[in-house]
Parts: structure tokens; C-alpha cells; sequence
């Protein structure tokens, strides 16, 4: 196949994808009134070129979910929850525990963590309803809202971009539905865990 017809074939697949399958892949989970709404933490990055927001219900309190959210980073943290092998490739140093890590409990604005060559900052706490994090160059934030009502919680991770060069957006359109395995992964790693850290309260407080 020459390069002529392999650049048209691209175009045709990047034409298909945009109109049949992007959004729900920058939305997995999420409801339509979800993506389009302004979230906490979005005031961090005006005027995003590209925004992703995917969700997950979880059958526990926000107090069973607040602390997988605030020990999430790169060892001795406590990980990401998705695929370690993968994340461990781009040399992150992601080891995904099943415990609560007493000692990452009480994130403070200012904080800082380092993803590949993304250094972040805690730019936003509010403990059992808003953790997000910003790039040291300002272009990428990270937020994750909670929302319970009736002991359920409703989770929803945001990430928005500043795409600075046409050939970054091009560049960023063939990495999303790796994000979204990755990311989906994630939050029903999250969920698992704080339904198992639910039920383990709610037998020791019935025995």
C-alpha cells in the first residue's frame, strides 16, 4: 500500500472515529448532562482543547471512596488501580494496594506528585467531594468530584487539556481510547475497593 493510500485511510478512520465514537469514548460512564455541566476544579484550566469526563456509581458512602482518592500516586503511594504492567512500561512506578495507607489520608493543597514527565500539584481539596490536580506547566488538570446521596456515590473523574499545537491535538486523538482503558480500569478498581472497605465497616460495626 503506498503512503498516499495509507494517509487517506488514516483520514477515513480518524473521519469515522470523530463522528461514531469519540464522544462516548471521552465519556464512558458518564451522562450527557455530566459531560456538558461545569465541574469543580475546571476553573483551573480555562478555554481546555480537549476534555474527557467519565463516571462510575459506587455502592458506598464518600468516606469509603475519599481514601483511594487521596493516597493515589507513584510508590510509596498507593497507585492508580488500573493496569501496573502498562503504567510501569512509561517507567511511573505504579504499585496498586488494597489498603488504606494511613500516612497519604490528609492531602494538603501544595502537594506534588510526578507522573512520567507530568510533575502535579494538588490545586484543590475538599475532603469526600473534590481532589484535583493541575501540571507544573498549567496545560493538563485532573479532577475527581463525588457526589453521595442514600450512601451511594456517584464518582466522576475530569481531565482537561491545553493542546498548544495542531500537531499535539492530532497526536492526542489515537491516545484516547488507550485513556479510556486505562481510566476505566480505574474507577472500577476505585469502586471495587470501596465497596469491599464499606462492607468490611458495616460487618464491624454489626458484630
Amino acid at each position: 500500500m503506498t503512503a498516499r493510500r495509507l494517509s487517506l485511510l488514516a483520514a477515513a478512520c480518524g473521519v469515522v472515529y470523530s463522528a461514531l465514537v469519540r464522544r462516548s469514548v471521552l465519556t464512558w460512564g458518564a451522562t450527557a448532562s455530566e459531560a456538558a455541566s461545569r465541574l469543580p476544579g475546571d476553573e483551573l484550566l480555562e478555554h481546555a482543547t480537549g476534555v474527557s469526563t467519565r463516571a462510575v456509581d459506587i455502592d458506598a458512602p464518600a468516606s469509603a471512596v475519599w481514601p483511594w482518592l487521596a493516597q493515589m500516586g507513584p510508590s510509596p503511594r498507593g497507585g492508580a488501580y488500573t493496569y501496573d504492567w502498562i503504567e510501569n512500561l512509561l517507567r511511573l512506578d505504579m504499585h496498586s494496594v488494597d489498603r488504606v495507607l494511613p500516612e497519604f489520608q490528609h492531602p494538603q493543597v501544595g502537594a506534588t506528585i510526578s507522573l512520567g514527565a507530568n510533575r502535579m500539584r494538588l490545586e484543590r481539596v475538599e475532603p469526600e467531594r473534590v481532589l484535583a490536580w493541575r501540571a507544573e506547566d498549567g496545560n493538563w488538570v485532573w479532577t475527581f468530584v463525588l457526589s453521595e446521596r442514600d450512601g451511594r456515590t456517584r464518582l466522576i473523574s475530569r481531565n482537561r487539556f491545553r493542546l498548544l499545537t495542531l500537531p499535539a491535538r492530532i497526536g492526542m486523538v489515537p491516545m484516547e481510547p488507550g485513556s479510556l482503558v486505562m481510566e476505566r480500569k480505574m474507577l472500577l478498581g476505585i469502586k471495587e475497593r470501596a465497596e469491599r472497605l464499606a462492607s468490611s465497616a458495616a460487618s464491624r460495626a454489626a458484630g
